[in-house]
């Protein structure tokens, strides 16, 4: 599937790119204010699962001594959302997920370069162990993990809001596209800046039960990715045994998505829906398994999606060639 570094798979209507490199690299290539709007899950800065991607290299990348690596990763924020500052139109939003310990850096390296925060939006989640190693007494060292912020950023208006509209089509909220339906056929709920999981026996999902497409709960619920959700489309891909969690608790298994991080299409489509003009161009500078292309093409957004690592390309690819053949929902 891959032939070298720097190599770009498409549709044939061009409605998805994905280009494999580092993101520092192409995104300095990119036009200026070519894009309405960055929605992407970059790596936390925390040393996932001792990934390079998401520790050492992150240091390597910006460090020129003397730094922490949450400095570091602070520092590497600035760089890619300077350059997703350029390459942003006038008033095109920027969102981004981060880890409740260095979500405070990714915000500072953001608003540093030069984008304008607007709000912080969080996933509560249901689902999920602690990832931590049992210790002696029934003690540990960290906490179930049960939200992940989101970033809503902008970058600068040119005149007022109606005139950025008006000349660039960015700058608003989709605010009636993006309201959660209620019962009575009456004007949905207004888009909150919370969402929320769940699992099918918990209060709210019974609150909802009898009639799914009109929430009494008030707020965006969305499940974590479910397996069948990962792999769909990736059944060509060799399986591979992974561990998905360190310990001998966490039996290896085996998948043809390796992505260890795969966010849910359907909250990833709510996000665009909210912040992407209609028709607009969405980039995910680190693209992973193509989550984020998936719900832009099933919304009717163009996409360009960046990923250094070869194996992931091949997920987002596979992913991304099955999604935007699929109906609309």
């Amino acid at each position: 599937m891959k032939t070298s570094k720097l190599a770009v798979y498409e549709d044939d209507t061009l409605a998805w790119h994905l280009i494999e490199a580092d993101a520092l690299v192409t995104l300095a290539k990119l036009p200026d204010a070519c894009i309405d709007a960055v929605v992407t899950d970059p790596p936390y800065g925390i040393a996932f699962r001792s990934e390079r991607w998401d520790g050492k290299d992150i240091y390597q990348a910006t460090s020129t001594g003397g730094y922490e690596a949450c400095e570091a990763f602070e520092r590497w924020t600035r760089v890619w959302a300077s350059e997703c500052r350029r390459v942003l139109k006038p008033g095109g939003y920027l969102l981004a997920f981060g880890a409740p310990r260095t979500f405070h850096r990714l915000v500072a390296g953001i608003e540093d370069a030069g984008l304008e925060i607007r709000d912080q939006l969080l996933w509560l989640y249901g689902q999920g162990v602690p990832k931590s190693r049992r210790l002696p007494g029934g003690r540990g060292g960290a906490l179930k993990p049960a939200y992940e912020p989101v970033l809503l950023a902008r970058a600068p208006l040119v005149g007022s809001l109606a005139a950025n509209l008006e000349r660039y089509g960015t700058g608003a909220l989709n605010i009636e596209r993006s309201r959660v339906p209620r019962c009575g056929g009456q004007a949905g709920y207004w888009p909150a800046n919370i969402t929320l999981s769940h699992s099918p026996d918990c209060p709210a999902a019974l609150m909802d039960e009898p009639a799914p497409d009109e929430a009494h709960s008030r707020l965006f619920y969305c499940a974590k990715a479910t397996r069948t959700e990962r792999e769909t489309g990736c059944e060509q891909i060799p399986a591979t045994a992974v561990k998905i969690f360190n310990g001998h608790h966490h039996p290896a298994r085996v998948v043809h998505n390796i992505h260890p991080t795969v966010k849910p299409i359907a909250l990833m489509r709510w996000l665009i829906r909210l912040a992407v003009p209609e028709g607009g161009v969405v980039l995910d500078p680190f693209c992973g398994s193509g989550s984020t292309g998936a719900a832009a093409v099933l919304e009717g957004r163009r996409f360009v999606g960046i990923e250094r690592e070869g194996d992931y390309i091949d997920v987002a690819c596979a992913r991304l060639a099955h999604w935007a053949s699929a109906e609309p929902a």
